[in-house]
């Protein structure tokens, strides 16, 4: 398991009075740390903890109910022909969050290309991506002011960047200390398949990089189910590259902000990688060009809509008292209009002028690049006044 003090497994406030004690132990698989239930019941984990205060069990809620309507005007305006395409995080509201909202402010991200709610922990505009996927731009955002970097698109090649990344903090002496930096590197089952994830491990493993490797178990590598990919459990891998390993129930929010919290801390104080496994379930498509239904059964589909994050979480909050009926449906509002602004902003950006795709291919200019851009100018201009 994850070395460290146990007192950082999580944010620690003073709790309400009045407040329910967790049960004596979790429900879950015995391998998998899991603070609430897919029922909405506190329960408690000998290792990992987290004690908040009522407002910030309810930011934790609202959180995921607004990335979650974000996510769907992603689908509908695929859907609606105004993005190419668009992967969905729908059922992995929770791991996102709660380990978006367990990074400091120092720590750099690499994530894939759905990670959404990551990107909405760190304050990160959430049109950002869609010029991305509307095929206008190839992100947008500054990675060093927001220590998030580009989607990356190439299976599991972040894992690498972040490694290097990591690497390099060590050299810096920017580990040690509560005021240390970590890095974290998002993907998911498919991509632990990939050679570059792998060697990652071997290299953040032998220089002791502060990076935690956070895998979003959500059961499919697009078509292939993970069973067909590994025959254990894919945290105890770590063990094979000598660093922990811990699993975690990735539709239970605490636990997973729990868990990212003591394994981000390590990392910050020197103490090497770890590897997460999220255990989790891609509710939709893998992207809107996949048709889940030709390689999974609807019984299938339920029995994880039952475990489903955002319900697990409203009764909690219902359940301890932490939030009532006007509070829920005015978080329902907010995330709509939250949706609506970004459908009219979205529909709103400009096409690029077709010239700007030389533009910044080389930082100081090249030749050879500014002939073939008078060439795509003539040939574009050939076509000025045309019918066709």
């Amino acid at each position: 398991m994850v070395n460290g003090d146990q007192n950082r497994a999580g944010p620690k406030k003073k709790a309400a009075r009045g407040r329910k004690k967790p049960a004596a132990a979790a429900t879950g698989p015995v391998d998998m740390v899991q603070l609430l239930t897919p029922e909405g019941e506190r329960v408690s984990h000998p290792e990992y903890d987290v004690d908040l205060s009522d407002q910030q069990y309810r930011d934790l809620y609202r959180d995921m109910v607004i990335v979650r309507r974000l996510d769907a005007e992603g689908t509908a305006l695929q859907r609606q022909g105004q993005l190419g395409i668009w992967a969905s995080l729908l059922g992995q509201e929770a791991a996102q969050i709660g380990s978006g909202r367990a990074l400091a402010k120092q720590d750099m991200v690499f994530p894939t290309y759905r990670e959404h709610g990551v990107l909405w922990t760190r304050d990160i505009d959430p049109i950002m991506p869609f010029g991305l996927f509307r095929g206008i731009d190839l992100g947008g955002w500054d990675s060093r002011k927001y220590r998030f970097q580009m989607y990356t698109i190439v299976i599991g090649a972040q894992s690498l960047h972040a490694t290097g990344y990591a690497m390099g903090i060590t050299k810096d002496g920017k580990v040690g200390g509560d005021d240390g930096e970590a890095v974290i590197a998002y993907f998911g089952d498919g991509a632990s398949s990939q050679g570059d994830v792998n060697e990652s491990f071997v290299w953040a493993s032998v220089y002791n990089a502060p990076v935690v490797f956070f895998c979003q178990n959500n059961q499919y590598a697009i078509s292939e189910p993970v069973i067909r990919q590994a025959k254990a459990p894919l945290y105890k891998r770590a063990d094979g590259f000598g660093f922990p390993g811990v699993r975690v129930d990735g539709n239970d929010v605490l636990a997973t902000l729990a868990v990212t919290t003591r394994a981000m801390d390590n990392a910050r104080h020197g103490n090497g990688p770890t590897f997460i496994e999220a255990y989790t379930y891609r509710m939709g498509a893998h992207t809107t060009t996949d048709d889940p239904t030709r390689y999974r059964d609807s019984g299938e589909v339920e029995a994880w809509r039952a475990k489903d994050p955002v319900s697990r979480m409203r009764t909690f909050l219902e359940r301890q008292s932490i939030a009532d009926t006007d509070y829920f449906d005015g978080i329902d509002a907010e995330a709509q209009q939250h949706a609506l602004d970004l459908r009219e902003r979205v529909i709103a950006l400009p096409d690029p002028e077709p010239g700007a795709i030389f533009d910044h291919v080389y930082s100081g200019g090249s030749p050879l690049v500014e002939r073939e851009r008078e060439e795509f100018q003539a040939y574009h201009a050939s076509f000025e006044g045309s019918e066709h």
